[in-house]
């Protein structure tokens, strides 16, 4: 069963307070994604380290429920 971007969104905003996440469904179906997620709490981590952040608050969902996740990510400008 597809998850919905809304699903997607209310996730990362939980696990990332302070996110700011912009959802984009690539191919129609509900499993493939594209995320830009943007958050102060990514100042000073490597980009790995921001996706796992990511993938952390999608809580073990990657790969099952959510088949494809582009993420892009990004420390929040002050």
């Amino acid at each position: 069963m597809p998850m919905h971007a809304d699903d997607i969104i209310s996730l990362i905003k939980d696990g990332i307070p302070g996110a700011e996440v912009e959802i984009q469904d690539l191919a129609g179906d509900g499993d493939h994604y594209a995320a830009t997620v943007v958050s102060p709490a990514f100042a000073g981590k490597s980009k790995i380290q921001q996706h796992q952040m990511v993938y952390a608050a999608l809580g073990g969902r990657m790969g099952g429920v959510l088949h494809a996740l582009k993420l892009t990510t990004m420390a929040q400008k002050p």
